[in-house]
């Protein structure tokens, strides 16, 4: 009887951890640039002083889905989309190096080049800081940044700082708890020339809103059904006391 009501009960649990992870996944159908957990269920053996008896469901998020974005055209001259496989290398608040394909730029009143999100973009030494004041930016394909300082004459262009690019493979890729994905290995990746960006747009998230909400009805359902099973151990208790105090 404690079997089936601790396999019912790790089951309910572990449906509402993926039910967590489906509706953040939505939640973010309209952030740019994001990707969506995947979510994987298997059973595992509860170890403890006896002997491994008891099984427990467990749902973990395995890794990200790394399927690209749509790309949607913005016009902006500092806006990027990263084509195909690749990361815009970005400083997180502690200096260490992370990764993103977030691409909505803007410069700061000191010129720090920054994304949508406040973090300061990388450049093949530190955190590109663009001189001002500036008439215009445009971003090439492959990260250069040229300016065109003001009251400079239309054909004055100037090239001040490269973007760092890197694609050190999506299955060496891992989401922090800040959205930002690293390395598994810890290090830093680098450049990498092959990498292209497409200027005046920007990737769009990458996840399917029918899926999730499909996925958040199965999940649903299955807690519904793991409660049953909880009432079902009860009540299979519940005949078996009585049959008890009759004998």
């Amino acid at each position: 009887m404690d079997k089936l009501l601790y396999i019912a009960m790790s089951g309910a649990k572990q449906n509402m951890n993926a039910l967590a992870v489906s509706a953040n996944n939505l939640a973010n159908a309209n952030t740019d640039a994001f990707k969506s957990d995947l979510v994987q269920a298997r059973s595992m053996q509860a170890f403890g002083d006896g002997l491994p008896t008891r099984v427990f469901a467990m749902a973990e998020s395995p890794s990200s889905d790394f399927t690209p974005g749509a790309i949607k055209t913005t016009g902006r001259d500092l806006d990027i989309a990263v084509k195909g496989e690749g990361w815009i290398a970005v400083q997180t608040p502690t200096g260490e190096e992370a990764y993103t394909r977030s691409g909505s730029l803007s410069f700061d009143s000191t010129g720090l080049l920054r994304n949508d999100r406040g973090t300061p973009i990388m450049g093949g030494n530190g955190p590109i800081v663009l001189p001002l004041p500036i008439d215009k930016v445009a971003i090439s394909q492959d990260g250069i940044i040229s300016i065109r300082p003001l009251g400079a004459t239309g054909d004055v262009v100037e090239e001040v700082a490269q973007i760092k690019l890197v694609n050190p493979g999506n299955k060496n890729m891992m989401r922090g708890e800040d959205g930002l994905f690293r390395l598994l290995s810890g290090n830093r990746a680098p450049e990498n020339g092959n990498v292209r960006v497409e200027s005046g747009a920007v990737e769009g998230s990458n996840v399917n809103p029918v899926h999730e909400m499909v996925s958040m009805i199965n999940l649903q359902r299955q807690f519904e059904m793991q409660v049953k099973l909880m009432k079902t151990a009860e009540d299979n208790d519940r005949a078996s006391a009585s049959l008890m105090r009759i004998s």
